[in-house]
């Protein structure tokens, strides 16, 4: 089993470049078998989910050619439809993006169902009510779902109960050559949604309002290939602005996009953190003793739930008692009993953690029980005196381009190590 060995207690200090966003990647890979024909995608992040969307779309008969790293071309002209490997879909939650990009170009679709954090109950009835708005009939198993339409797809307006990332993104694709205009209303506002439509909308799509409540998708009856560049990782860069506080360090954090960071900024400066932004920089510096604060994650522009664990373990570390408020995802605090094991002061009652500020954190062996909360391991062990081990690093893998170099680079002691070694 693959372990990451951190001595902590180090400050942080210089800079680190921050690579593409995981989760505009995925559904722009999967969008290029709605396309039907050769992409060039840059600023791909090289982490484990997009290497198996990238062999998923391959294996369903896409050609895909790495350029440089980053890098891809990818023709999907020969694609197959339905024929998407049910045990690399079973592996990541972004898989079901096939359905949309299927259905939109072919009329029907068949994959597994997604796999990826367990997070709970994480339905995709959202996703079905889309479909089946658009004309489409839906079939779920206990461990596959198939969706057909005997006819084309027609426009239609869909108001989702919930600002669901991920049935935004199937329901627009599905929606991008169906007859006339559909309407998405209560629509999800993060940034690779407006990602995703840009880069459709640079092959031919006609779709406005993404980034808004409410997105129009008029259909079209052609898309075309071109060449797009994902945008930066929000995400991985409020992880690393987290560990530049909690290491008591200055960290600038280069090729970021500051608007998209915005909720995660303005908790680090209520808890007494100095951040600067430039054009495309941000520069983070501990300035003092950490203040307590009250935290909600909220669909954005609120304060993403991809950042809970990680700023939990600054909370640890600030004065006084703080309320985490976890309002988008279920068992989203299993990494708090980790997060104990290190020293950390933790009370979890339903979806409030209430953590009580301790002096500092201590080593110890602990786990990453999914991809945020391996990071938020990793910023623990940073700032703890000793060395801890982190176990079921896999998850953070999935989600985070050359952590270990990019932390050396700033002067981190970390090291992983392979299988038995060590």
């Amino acid at each position: 089993m693959d372990k990451l060995y951190i001595s902590g207690g180090k400050p942080l200090i210089g800079s680190i470049n921050i690579g593409g966003m995981k989760n505009a990647a995925l559904p722009i890979i999967f969008a290029t078998v709605l396309v039907g024909d050769v992409c060039v995608l840059e600023n791909l992040p090289e982490v484990s989910d997009i290497n198996t969307a990238l062999e998923m779309i391959s294996r369903m008969g896409a050609k895909v050619e790495r350029l440089d790293r980053g890098t891809y071309r990818i023709d999907t002209r020969e694609v197959r439809c339905g024929s998407a490997p049910l045990d690399l879909a079973g592996s990541m939650r972004g898989s079901y993006y096939v359905l949309g990009a299927e259905l939109g170009r072919f009329g029907r679709s068949a994959t597994g169902l997604p796999g990826g954090c367990n997070f709970g109950k994480r339905p995709i009835d959202q996703h079905i009510k889309g479909f089946e708005a658009l004309g489409a009939k839906v079939i779920c198993s206990d461990d596959a779902v198939s969706c057909f339409a005997e006819r084309p797809l027609t426009g239609t307006s869909v108001y989702l109960d919930i600002a669901s990332v991920g049935a935004t993104v199937n329901i627009m694709m599905a929606a991008t050559k169906a007859q006339g205009m559909t309407v998405i209303d209560n629509a999800a506002r993060e940034p690779h949604i407006v990602d995703l439509a840009n880069f459709l909308n640079s092959c031919g799509a006609n779709i406005s309002g993404a980034g808004t409540e409410v997105i129009k998708i008029r259909g079209v009856s052609e898309l075309h290939g071109g060449t797009y560049a994902i945008i930066p990782d929000m995400i991985e860069a409020g992880t690393y602005m987290i560990a530049a506080a909690a290491t008591k360090s200055k960290l600038t954090i280069t090729n970021v996009i500051p608007r998209h960071l915005e909720a995660t900024t303005a908790k680090l400066i209520e808890v007494g953190v100095k951040v600067e932004e430039g054009d495309d920089y941000v520069t983070v510096s501990y300035e003092g003793e950490l203040k307590k604060a009250r935290v909600k994650t909220d669909f954005y522009p609120g304060f993403p739930t991809d950042m809970n664990p990680q700023f939990c373990v600054l909370l640890c570390l600030a004065d006084g008692e703080s309320v985490l408020t976890e309002s988008v995802m279920d068992n989203r605090f299993k990494y708090t009993d980790e997060l104990a094991r290190m020293g950390a002061k933790i009370s979890v009652h339903g979806r409030d953690a209430v953590v009580t500020g301790v002096t500092e954190l201590h080593s110890a062996n602990v786990r990453a029980v999914d991809l945020r909360a391996g990071a938020a391991m990793v910023i623990a062990a940073l700032a703890a005196k000793g060395t801890t081990v982190i176990d079921d690093i896999y998850h953070i893998e999935r989600g985070y381009e050359d952590m270990v170099e990019k932390l050396r680079g700033v002067g981190a002691d970390i090291r992983i190590v392979r299988g038995d070694r060590g």
